[in-house]
């Protein structure tokens, strides 16, 4: 059996960024950087997770709470809706806003009981996710 990829978080170095704190939950390598790259170069501060479980234990550590979740529903480990019921049962973690990003064709109705923000398809188009996560940039 294969060992899970180690995450690749990546800290901005300012404590308190102008933009806003992303965090972005996807299992597969491409996508996960190619979204943080993206992010990283608009001025987000960008943590990454590889799995449900990776995110949690990153949060139970994190010094700030992001501002908005990228939630990839589809991940070995710990997949979007077990890693969203552990959310639930954290008060401070409970009110993140989720945004899902999945290739499921039908990802509206998979991810309604998870109330997210917005649903997201894959291939993600790179204005359409900018302007998602625009939403949470701080004035």
């Amino acid at each position: 059996m294969a060992t899970p990829p180690q995450s690749s978080a990546r800290i901005a170095r300012d404590p308190e960024p102008a933009c806003a704190r992303v965090l972005v939950v996807e299992d597969d390598l491409d996508i996960r950087e190619t979204v943080a790259e993206l992010l990283l170069e608009e001025g987000y501060e960008v943590q990454t997770a590889v799995s449900g479980r990776d995110a949690l234990e990153y949060l139970a550590e994190a010094p700030a709470l992001p501002d908005v979740v990228l939630l990839d529903l589809m991940m070995p480990i710990m997949d979007g809706w077990t890693f969203y019921d552990h959310l639930q049962k954290e008060s401070r973690w409970a009110l993140l806003p989720i945004v899902v990003i999945s290739a499921d064709a039908n990802v509206h109705e998979k991810a309604a009981r998870l109330n997210p923000v917005a649903c997201l398809r894959k291939p993600v188009g790179i204005d359409e996710l900018l302007s998602v996560v625009a939403r949470f940039r701080k004035v």
